[in-house]
Order: structure tokens, then C-alpha cells, then sequence
């Protein structure tokens, strides 16, 4: 065993929102590396851009095809256009990739990893690429995998309230200057979404199947499917746009196979290094304001109807920077580092 071994890393994308997430994970938490590149596609010149890693100065390269052959693992932050290509020259390169931003997540030969549910896959074997799932897809991954385990499920259904961060800057910003626009009586933008997000709340953002379902709806329930190994999981969600900056929030409706009481849950979720129990207070609950760049997933509030004893209402918050994507990429990393030791 080489208790020894230290990674090369290289971050594309450094100025994408997740980028600059798993920057500040990398630069904070203590984590056994040799070096970290940092690399954008928009960098024409060398030495014209920097970032700061651990209180330094550090150089954004130029991305070139063989850039990132001298790493041991490339987090993908960038677009999906860059993510693929980078991703694609990964296999059968030295290198591993993690992909941030969903670029493989329906490709079926490519692991979809929550970490602490399935990334045993990773010491099963070596993935060229790893798929980071969407954040949804993490948060009820780890709520589902608990219960399935403890009480069995047998339906499952959310209702996902999305912050515009889903989209980026442009998301941020639109909602930003569309509040501002309202107040000043002006006039509005609307480049991101078709219609005003500001002080409103949009029932779909994206085109829609002969069902109604929209492209990342279906896609979030087949990752959770896979995650969990579960094809016949009985599970549908909707999302609904929300006019808030950060963080998902989820209701969700759960039907138990076993009976069970709000304190059984309470204390599954207890167990469990993931989660955050609060107390639904009216003056402090959880909300996608409270738990902001924040590290676990907050159980807010745990509904029981007496005439459904097995039947459940939990209501969810988790930002989607933090624990949904760049947290998750981190532990798939250590898990990765743990692999390379054996």
C-alpha cells in the first residue's frame, strides 16, 4: 500500500459557479494533492487571467488538448461542449475526470456517483469519467437510501422548488436586475426565462413531453433509479422555478412498506453524517435562505396524516452549489484517492 501517493489535479471552468465551489472545497478542506492546475477555455493569453487557492495567487491557463495529461484528476467545470471533450479524451488517457455540470449523466456506461450511497463502484473499478449527479438527484438519493433500507418505500413523490442558480450567472442575474426593474417601474429582460421569475413562480422553464414532463424531470428520476439500483422504484417528481437565488427545496410525499412515527425518522436522519435535523420553528426554519452555502442536507419538518400511518411529508433544503454538486465531487475524490492507496 502507498500511504504515500498525492494526486495532480486540474480544475476547467474555474469561473463557472461550480467552479468556483469546488475551488473553495479543494482550498478549505484538508486533502492530499501533489499540485491543482486551474484552466479556462476562454483564457487566450498565458499569465492574463488569476485565481487566489489558499490565500495564493495562482495562474488560469489556456486549455489545450494535451493540457491536462500531466493530472491524476480533472474536476469539469466548464460548458458541456468543453466538459465532453475533455471528458472524452479522459479515457484512455492517464487522468480521471469528474464531471460537474450533467454533461454524461444519460450515458448508461458512465457511473453516476452519490457519494455515500453507490460510490463503491469506485473502488470496484476505475471510471475514466465519473458523472456528478444533478443536485435533486443527490438530496433525495440520500433521503431515499436511508428509508429503502430502514422501513422499505413504496411510492415516492416531489415537489422541487428550483433557485435560478440552476442556470448559471445568467440566472442570478436575471432575477437580480428583473427585481430591481419591478421596483423602478421599468421594463423587463427576459433572456433566461420566457416569462418574469421575479416575485413570481414558473410551473415548467423547459419544453415538455406528450406527458408534461420536461427533459431534466425525467432525467433526475432515471439518475435516482440508477443510484439506487431500483428500476421499479415508484417515484415522480415536478419542478417548479422559484424566485430565489440558492438552494433546493423539496416536499416530498413518501409511503412506508412498514409502519413507522415522525421520531423513527427523525432519528434515521440523526444517524446520518449527511443530514441536519431542525426544528420547524416560525422563526428560524429551514429555508433556502438559512442554509445558503451551507454543508448538509436540512430536514426542515416531518409531516404524519393519523388516517395514513404510513404515509410521510418531509420537507427538504439543501443548496445546491454546496452539498449538490461540489461536496459530492469532493468525497467522489477522496473516495478516488482511497483507490489509488490499495
Amino acid at each position: 500500500m502507498n500511504e504515500k501517493k498525492k494526486l495532480r489535479l486540474a480544475l476547467v471552468g474555474t469561473d463557472s459557479l461550480r467552479g468556483k465551489e469546488i475551488k473553495n472545497v479543494l482550498s478549505s478542506e484538508k486533502f492530499l494533492f501533489e499540485k491543482i492546475d486551474f484552466f479556462d477555455p476562454d483564457v487566450k493569453e498565458k499569465y492574463s487571467k488569476l485565481t487566489q487557492f489558499q490565500g495564493e495567487p495562482k495562474v488560469i491557463h489556456n486549455l489545450e488538448d494535451d493540457s491536462l495529461f500531466n493530472s491524476d484528476l480533472v474536476f469539469l467545470a466548464a460548458d458541456k461542449e468543453i466538459n465532453r471533450k475533455y471528458g472524452i479524451l479522459a479515457q484512455g488517457q492517464k487522468y480521471q475526470a469528474i464531471d460537474l455540470s450533467e454533461t454524461f449523466n444519460s450515458e448508461k456506461e458512465i457511473p453516476i456517483v452519490v457519494a455515500g450511497v453507490n460510490d463503491r463502484i469506485i473502488l470496484k473499478k476505475r471510471p475514466d469519467i465519473i458523472a456528478n449527479p444533478h443536485p435533486v438527484t443527490v438530496i433525495l438519493s440520500h433521503i431515499f437510501y436511508l428509508i429503502l433500507k430502514e422501513f422499505g418505500l413504496s411510492k415516492a413523490i416531489a415537489f422541487v422548488l428550483q433557485p435560478v442558480s440552476a442556470f448559471e450567472k445568467s440566472g442570478i442575474e436575471e432575477l437580480a436586475n428583473q427585481s430591481v426593474d419591478i421596483l423602478n417601474s421599468s421594463s423587463l429582460t427576459k433572456k433566461v426565462f420566457k416569462a418574469q421569475i421575479a416575485f413570481n413562480l414558473l410551473s415548467h422553464t423547459e419544453p415538455m413531453d406528450e406527458n408534461g414532463f420536461s427533459a431534466v424531470e425525467k432525467q433526475i428520476m432515471i439518475e435516482i433509479k440508477r443510484v439506487l439500483k431500483a428500476w421499479d422504484f415508484p417515484l415522480t417528481l415536478s419542478l417548479v422555478q422559484a424566485p430565489v437565488f440558492h438552494s433546493y427545496s423539496i416536499m416530498t410525499y413518501l409511503e412506508l412498506k412498514e409502519k413507522a412515527e415522525i421520531q423513527a425518522l427523525k432519528d434515521l436522519f440523526k444517524r446520518s453524517p449527511y443530514f441536519k435535523l431542525t426544528s420547524p420553528t416560525l422563526s428560524s426554519p429551514a429555508s433556502c435562505v438559512s442554509v445558503a452555502g451551507k454543508d448538509k442536507i436540512f430536514i426542515g419538518q416531518i409531516k404524519k396524516e393519523k388516517s395514513l400511518p404510513k404515509s410521510f411529508w418531509i420537507w427538504t433544503v439543501a443548496d445546491n452549489l454546496t452539498r449538490g454538486s461540489a461536496l459530492n465531487a469532493f468525497e467522489i475524490s477522496k473516495k478516488i484517492l482511497s483507490a489509488t492507496r490499495a
